[in-house]
């Protein structure tokens, strides 16, 4: 079977009717360029060249080789520029995503993947890490912005991506009763995200450091529904920071002061080997910076420690 170095060597000396023009071109020598048209012609059977003849013509089976070769070399050269040049990827991505990144950065990295590979389709899937992990090695999706990279296996890439900084929150009645009480959180719900993620575990082991062994967690799968509960002062609400801005300059949810900060939420971006790595990578650099630009701008101060704990 030819190859395509093969190939290229016969259209370039039919193009320029010259071994040593097309040995130019293709920086080779003229003992190369030869070679590789014998090897071309060996495997064809036949002569494509009618070397007697100056400047060199290809012979009447040459001549439709020649446009079939031409037609072999351009339809390379297209499949090639799907990963030399970035705007050019039309693929499906299946993207599984968290809530917190989906309502926080995730549209202004929408925009902007919108507009850097505007052939793209996406397929989102939010769900909780555990969950797009799964799906993720079952090959259902080829990238996933979550936590829990150590959960994946080696078929898989990661990257840093962000990281959240989780705090407390309550309505501003319910603050005002716990700056009051004597035993600040120990009678009082918390409102997290399902058994299953890490904020969860997070949090009780967190709470257990402060003596409260068996405490009330209600879990919701969604961080509005978090939200929602929250600003009812039905609990506290274990959040993170950059994403709740908005209703506490409404005056709905009043952050609550720690002398021990909670654990952060660290994010990366995660991808199949085999599907899209190269593009997969740039992506996540995108969603990188966004999700630094979306940091800069939403920074909360964070509250005093308290006294009490």
């Amino acid at each position: 079977m030819f190859d395509f170095k093969e190939l290229e060597a016969f259209v370039w000396v039919v193009r320029l009717g010259s071994f040593r023009k097309g040995a130019t071109k293709l920086h080779l020598t003229q003992p190369s360029i030869s070679d590789r048209i014998n090897r071309l012609e060996a495997t064809v059977g036949e002569s494509l060249l009618e070397r007697s003849t100056r400047p060199i013509q290809p012979t009447l089976r040459g001549r439709e080789f020649f446009a079939h070769a031409e037609r072999l070399l351009s339809g390379r050269e297209e499949a090639m520029r799907l990963f030399q040049e970035e705007g050019a990827f039309s693929g499906t991505l299946r993207l599984g995503v968290i809530e917190t990144i989906a309502n926080s950065w995730f549209p202004a990295f929408m925009r902007q993947l919108a507009e850097r590979y505007p052939k793209l389709t996406l397929e989102m899937t939010v769900d909780i890490s555990p969950f797009l992990h799964q799906r993720l090695a079952e090959n259902d999706l080829d990238m996933l912005f979550a936590m829990d990279s150590a959960a994946m296996g080696p078929y898989a890439t990661q990257a840093p991506l962000c990281t959240f900084e989780m705090g407390m929150f309550a309505s501003p009645v319910l603050a005002q009763q716990l700056a009051e009480g004597t035993s600040r959180f120990a009678n009082t719900p918390f409102i997290s995200f399902s058994k299953q993620a890490r904020p969860y575990s997070e949090l009780v082991s967190y709470l257990s450091q402060l003596g409260i062994k068996q405490p009330k967690v209600h879990c919701t799968s969604t961080l509005m529904t978090i939200l929602r509960m929250s600003s009812e002062g039905l609990g506290i609400g274990v959040l993170p920071v950059a994403t709740v801005e908005d209703v506490i300059s409404h005056g709905e949810l009043v952050r609550l002061p720690l002398d021990t900060p909670l654990p952060p939420m660290i994010y990366e971006a995660i991808w199949r080997n085999a599907n899209y790595p190269d593009f997969c990578a740039s992506v996540a650099r995108l969603g990188r910076q966004c999700a630094e630009t979306y940091a800069q701008q939403h920074a909360i101060v964070p509250a005093e420690p308290s006294a009490e704990t």
